[in-house]
């Protein structure tokens, strides 16, 4: 059976990888995934793939289920207000169902 969630997606600049990781630990949420990405936004075009000099240049694309709205929001807020002045980046919600919930919720639940 599935379980109602939400998936927060955070989209970001790669050198804020563990920083946005450690929000994301200490909000409760039970994991999250994350991959290399790119793209063309309002500070123009950024790629993935391409050898750089350092490996911190370059976005990443966070994935994040939540049992609520509640949690997926606190946690896009704490990294809007900590980086998105600063560092280009994107945070948006969407509804989900996951399967296999026992995975999701964790030994306590949800």
């Amino acid at each position: 059976m599935a379980k109602p969630a939400k998936k927060l997606v955070i989209v970001t600049e790669k050198i804020l990888l563990k920083k946005i990781a450690h929000i994301i630990d200490d909000s409760g949420a039970t994991g999250y995934t994350v991959v290399e990405t790119g793209g063309k936004g309002s500070r123009n075009v950024r790629s993935s793939g391409q050898p750089n000099v350092s490996d911190t240049h370059g976005n990443i694309k966070f994935e994040v289920l939540t049992p609520n709205r509640d949690m997926a929001e606190n946690i896009a807020d704490q990294i809007a207000m900590k980086f998105f002045n600063d560092y280009a980046g994107i945070a948006y919600i969407c509804d989900a169902e996951v399967l296999y919930a026992h995975t999701f919720c964790g030994p306590d639940g949800c």
